[in-house]
C-alpha cells in the first residue's frame, strides 16, 4: 500500500493548494465573475489571469489524482476479514437489588417568595 499512501499525501497537498489559491483570487462581486466587470471570467483578460490559470492546473490535477486513486484502491483492496475485536457481546442483566431500608434524603426547596442570589 506504499504508492496509495504516496497518492494519498500528494492529494492533501493538492487540495490545501487548491484552497490557498482560490482564496487568494479577488472577489469579482457576481457568481462565476459575472458581475458586469469587463475582467471577469468569460473576458480574454479574466482567463489568461496567473491566479485563474494556477486553479485550472490545480483543479484538473486533483481530479486526475482522484480517479488515479479509486484505480488504486480498487487494484490493491482484495477481500479483507472483517475486524470483529470491538464486537459487542450481550451480558445479562443482574438481578434488581432489593429495596433500601433507609429512604431517600430530602431536599430542601427555597419557598417561592424567595429568590436564589446565586443565579
Amino acid at each position: 500500500m506504499g504508492i496509495f499512501h504516496f497518492l494519498i499525501v500528494v492529494q492533501a497537498i493538492i487540495a490545501a493548494s487548491l484552497v490557498g489559491v482560490i482564496l487568494m483570487q479577488r472577489s469579482e462581486g457576481g457568481g462565476l465573475g459575472m458581475g458586469g466587470s469587463p475582467s471577469g471570467l468569460m473576458s480574454a483578460r479574466g482567463a489568461a489571469d496567473f491566479m485563474t490559470r494556477l486553479t485550472t492546473i490545480l483543479a484538473t490535477l486533483f481530479i486526475l489524482l482522484s480517479i488515479s486513486l479509486a484505480f488504486v484502491a480498487a487494484r490493491e483492496g482484495g477481500t479483507a476479514k472483517i475486524d470483529t475485536s470491538l464486537e459487542r457481546t450481550e451480558v445479562p442483566a443482574a438481578p434488581a437489588a432489593p429495596a433500601a431500608a433507609t429512604p431517600a434524603p430530602v431536599e430542601k426547596t427555597a419557598p417561592a417568595t424567595e429568590v436564589p442570589l446565586d443565579k
